[in-house]
């Protein structure tokens, strides 16, 4: 039996060092689970809303002292003491009780906390590992997904020195988490001795641990990418494979891409990206395009769709509702599944169950503020996504992650996802 006994929150620190929620669930029968929340800063206009305290005296108005009082107080109160036999029982009474139809009252941070946290609680209830109890969700069978690792950013992530945000690496023709991450480490070592000489710079980094040299364009971006991967040694379109996170959204106004010192609508911006999945290994481009640009979205999966993953976050929101409408439209051609930006477990595993019923790929993704918490990891295993984006191997919230891929992988007999 799940029979709830209380749930409550604490505020905690995030990798920006802003504040977000650790969420603790207690059952009657003694079992207790914890859950923490990630936020993002490269955020879409659909995504649930997490709620702030927006008390300039105190962290900047990033305080999550409303929110975490949600959780102690109406939260706990409505469900404490009773029973719920699924997470979707669970899920739908959250979103019940918030009412509105972006988690406004409470807070999609208040309402994701709990559903997680009940989650991992169940899992020990039930003594099995939480990417097992993801796989029975999903009705999928496990496997690790492939890392995509950030290199390269910019935009916000990076001081805005260049206009598109990451540029990642994949290993593509390995077969194991571990020497995916070997392969990784060559190439992050070189590209930070390039940026060295050729910049001047020492090591900086950015939210989510991707080198951020000053590059003079977009383009020297992938450049670099390239000549990192050649000067560790291996073949850039065989070894290792580019993706590129462009979050246009943050360059776009008044119907143009302002990029690079030029401005360019979106049949040009539309060119451009085409130019750079021709010049470089690019197998995925991540918001290449607003996300409300939504006809300039069509004609971009024209153009690049039969090759490229044509992958959609701040168009999409891991929301149903706008992945349905990218599928009838043939607007994109792959998921970034992120939990945060739809607020519960059960919404986000009906955005992935739209995305692979329309043949798509699936990539689970973490978020630039992110805690040392593992939960994604495991998430990601047990849908069986393609392809998790944590961000690079540095920083230790990152870290977690694949560390926590690389204990499933020698502990299980898991396979890593066809590249």
């Amino acid at each position: 039996m799940t029979k709830i006994k209380s749930v409550s929150a604490i505020e905690i620190l995030d990798s920006r060092g802003r504040p977000t929620l650790l969420v603790t669930c207690r059952l009657v029968d003694g079992t207790v689970g914890r859950a923490s929340v990630p936020s993002g800063a490269s955020t879409g206009g659909a995504e649930a809303l997490e709620l702030r305290d927006n008390d300039p005296a105190r962290y900047g108005g990033y305080g999550c002292l409303k929110a975490m009082g949600h959780v102690n107080n109406d939260i706990n109160v409505h469900i404490a003491g009773s029973n719920f036999e699924t997470q979707a029982d669970l899920d739908h009474a959250l979103i019940e009780l918030d009412g509105t139809p972006n988690k406004s009252r409470l807070g999609a941070n208040a309402i994701l906390g709990v559903s997680l946290a009940f989650a991992r609680t169940v899992a020990i209830q039930q003594n099995i590992e939480l990417y097992q109890y993801f796989a029975g969700l999903s009705g999928q069978s496990a496997t690790l997904p492939r890392p995509m690792i950030n290199l390269f950013s910019g935009g916000i992530h990076g001081g805005q020195q260049t206009a598109i945000q990451d540029i990642q690496l994949v290993v593509p023709n390995v077969d194991t988490v571990q020497r995916t991450l070997e392969v990784i480490s060559d190439v992050y070592r070189a590209a930070a001795k390039r940026a060295s000489e050729r910049y001047d710079m020492r090591l900086l980094t950015a939210d989510e641990g991707g080198l951020a040299p000053p590059f003079q364009s977009s383009t020297d971006m992938f450049v670099e990418a390239v000549a990192s991967i050649e000067d560790a040694g291996y073949t850039p379109d065989e070894d290792v494979v580019l993706t590129v996170d462009v979050a246009a959204s943050h360059f776009y106004e008044g119907s143009k891409y302002h990029i690079d010192g030029e401005i360019l609508d979106s049949d040009a911006m539309t060119d451009r990206i085409a130019e750079w999945c021709e010049q470089f290994p690019v197998i995925s481009v991540e918001d290449g395009l607003a996300d409300t640009d939504w006809d300039a979205w069509q004609g971009l999966y024209k153009q690049i769709g039969d090759d490229t993953m044509v992958l959609g976050d701040d168009l999409l929101c891991t929301n149903p509702e706008r992945i349905q409408r990218a599928i009838d439209t043939r607007s994109a051609n792959s998921l970034l599944l992120k939990v945060n930006q739809i607020g519960t477990l059960t919404e986000a595993l009906r955005a992935y169950q739209l995305a692979r019923e329309a043949g798509w790929q699936v990539v689970v993704s973490a978020r630039s503020g992110e805690t040392e918490d593992d939960w994604l990891a495991d998430l990601a295993t047990g849908v069986a996504g393609d392809y998790i984006k944590v961000g690079s191997i540095t920083q230790s919230e990152r870290l977690a992650k694949y560390n926590r891929l690389l204990v499933l992988e020698n502990e299980t007999d898991l396979t890593l996802a066809s590249g």
